[in-house]
């Protein structure tokens, strides 16, 4: 069964996914030829003869691509992964658990308790891992944001102990948008002696990335977000810092990733990742107008309520995300009733979308469950018009009157 999408369908849930982007879609042609013109490129990057070396060349072209355009100090700490979520999973099990055993063998104490701390607003990928550590035993502490989505110095630092291993902070909220002070937060975290990770895949190509400046040792990303294929990620993993492979076999990626690579989708992601980083300034601005301008005419709707207060202009929130609670509706009402007016956004995280359960990084705002239920997010990205705001801004008045 096909679903036929209107040619005016206006797509709002840009951090659910984004749309392929040209660029990607034209790096990835040359590997889809069918038949034996895939030789050429579209072959195993670990074989030894000509179209595998091809092949290795290609990959590892996008490897430095990403690695400049991300401010890596060498290729060989971009680890290319199936998606985000085996990047975090790859990120909270491998450095935690490598980092306990070094801990434990230094001192010899085998009794030592490892802590991880994360925070109550992260995405499933890193609080699922977190939860499974904690079931082998390690203390495991998840921190709570302020009103607005924040993750304090303070907090933090009253949860730090020697004990400490690593520390994983998302760089900005998939819901409501909030960026969190990723350099202050890791340099707490080194001073405990603890590792640091966080997960950038709403932050990429949406605010500034320095690894140097900003003192991480792990960073998790995701080409779907920013126009390229989905199923690729990367880990960016500072080099030297101690890790577990979750995936043993072949040893490809530096023996910490087997598995045969997506070069394809590599070489998608390379485009995808430095067209949106070539652009970010102006878009970002131009995004940010969009932002403004919707919390400003969502916020005079009867019923409809901004879920966190966004100074107009400020980066201390993502310029495309834009988060409302609706008063006396269900989130799965809206999205549906919107989507029939020819408008997709969603209620929160795609990756609880299917959930009846308020979302966990509103409830742990301090949002309050019946409010949580009626949220709606709305996210914008490249191709987003200012028309096409505009029209949203009629489309849910009418929905809500």
């Amino acid at each position: 069964m096909t679903i036929q999408v209107p040619d005016n369908y206006v797509y709002l849930d840009w951090a659910a996914t984004a749309p392929l982007g040209e660029e990607a879609a034209a790096a990835m042609e040359p590997y889809l030829a069918p038949g034996l013109a895939n030789v050429a490129l579209g072959l195993n990057a670990n074989s030894l003869h000509a179209p595998g070396r091809a092949a290795f060349e290609a990959m590892e072209l996008a490897r430095r691509q990403i690695s400049r355009d991300l401010g890596a100090s060498r290729p060989s700490e971009i680890i290319f992964t199936s998606g985000a979520t085996e990047a975090d999973n790859m990120a909270i099990l491998g450095i935690a658990r490598a980092c306990a055993q070094k801990r434990r063998s230094r001192h010899g104490a085998s009794d030592f308790v490892p802590r991880v701390i994360t925070t109550e607003i992260e995405h499933d990928a890193v609080i699922a891992p977190a939860r499974k550590l904690a079931k082998e035993g390690f203390d495991v502490v998840f921190l709570k944001p302020d009103r607005q989505g924040f993750i304090s110095q303070e907090t933090l630092e009253a949860q730090l102990t020697d004990s400490t291993v690593l520390v994983s902070v998302q760089m900005a909220n998939s819901e409501v948008g909030a960026v969190q002070p990723i350099a202050e937060l890791a340099k707490l975290a080194h001073g405990s002696g603890a590792l640091f990770h966080t997960d950038a895949v709403q932050a990429l190509a949406k605010v500034p990335l320095d690894f140097g400046a900003l003192g991480v040792d792990a960073a998790s990303f995701a080409a779907h977000k920013i126009g390229g294929p989905k199923g690729v990620g990367a880990l960016y993993l500072k080099a030297r810092t101690p890790i577990e492979a979750l995936l043993v076999g072949g040893g490809q990626e530096g023996g910490l990733r087997s598995s045969t690579q997506n070069v394809c989708g590599v070489a998608g992601f390379a485009a995808a990742c430095h067209a949106a980083l070539e652009n970010r300034m102006p878009e970002c601005e131009r995004q940010m107008r969009m932002r403004d301008f919707l919390y400003a005419e969502l916020a005079k709707i009867d019923k409809v309520k901004c879920t966190v207060n966004v100074p107009a202009g400020s980066d201390d929130f993502l310029p495309n995300i834009v988060h409302v609670l609706v008063d006396g509706y269900e989130s799965e009402t809206l999205v549906l009733r919107l989507d029939q007016k020819g408008f997709g956004v969603s209620g929160g995280s795609a990756c609880s979308s299917h959930s009846l359960e308020p979302s966990h990084v509103l409830r742990a705002m301090g949002i309050p469950g019946d409010a949580a239920y009626g949220a709606l997010r709305i996210s914008f990205g490249r191709y987003t018009t200012e028309e096409d705001v505009r029209s949203f801004v009629q489309a849910l008045e009418a929905c809500v009157r």
